[in-house]
């Protein structure tokens, strides 16, 4: 068989396996990678998540460039990514090799280079955790062409919220999201309060201007694909900044 045909043969079956996935939903971009051979160097990043494994992402993650980072909207998405084989010889050998990566960081632009680099507007870039890239690249290659899709993310057990700030401001970092993987528009109710609307931050941190201490929280959280989960009474009155609170409910999409 002929390295055409199989690349074809196995973009057709990961169309198969993934959701919402079709065969013709695969677009190109770059990937690098980043980290140190046991990945440990992405921990935290533009995203705020910190540790990837406490916060449920591991170390199939990949800090995305400009135009696919948006301003932090992008921040818990997931792709599927394989190395274009009908682009270059430095792909993993062998047919079936792909890997499948959270959204966690950003990879800015460096202006030293005149284009600004692999990750300056408007290239799709990956820089990919080590150990992830390894799954379709040869390490000596550096850079390869892909293909990705973005797909559902599967976590487990429900959203988290963990609550920084201060006095009259909350901060509240949003975890584990399942689905679409990524948050469009959030709100907060305490006790005493009708809904507040919530503003991104930066990365997956949200913000609101109220005092709310001393007062059980909920929290309507709308993802990027549309669905809308209300958090009741998620958070006791007793919390405190710091404290992380974990529900039973996620996103399908």
């Amino acid at each position: 068989m002929g390295r055409r045909f199989l690349h074809q043969l196995l973009l057709a079956a990961l169309a198969l396996c993934f959701a919402p996935a079709r065969s013709d939903d695969w677009l190109p971009a770059t990937a690098t990678f980043y980290g140190g051979a046991d990945g440990s160097d992405t921990m935290g990043g533009a995203c705020g998540y910190g540790n990837l494994y406490d916060q449920g992402y591991g170390i199939n993650n990949a800090a995305l460039s400009t135009a696919l980072f948006n301003d932090g909207a992008s921040c818990g998405q997931c792709y599927v990514i394989i190395c274009d084989s009908s682009k270059s010889g430095w792909c993993r050998p062998g047919p079936g090799h792909w890997v499948a990566v959270s959204a966690t960081n950003f990879c800015p632009p460096n202006w030293s280079y005149p284009d600004g680099g692999w990750c300056a507007p408007p290239k799709p870039h990956f820089d990919m955790s080590q150990p992830a890239w390894e799954n379709i690249g040869i390490y000596t290659a550096g850079i390869i062409p892909v293909l990705y899709q973005r797909v559902k993310c599967w976590r487990d057990g429900g959203v988290r919220f963990t609550i920084g700030g201060f006095n009259y401001f909350e901060l509240v970092l949003v975890t584990n999201v399942a689905g679409s993987g990524s948050i469009q528009s959030m709100a907060v109710k305490g006790t005493s309060t009708d809904w507040i609307p919530m503003s991104r931050n930066w990365g997956a941190n949200w913000q609101c201007l109220a005092g709310l201490a001393g007062q059980g929280l909920s929290f309507a959280l709308t993802s990027t694909g549309g669905q809308t989960i209300v958090f009741q009474d998620v958070v006791p009155a007793w919390w405190q900044f710091g404290q992380t609170f974990t529900t039973y409910k996620n996103f399908d999409y």
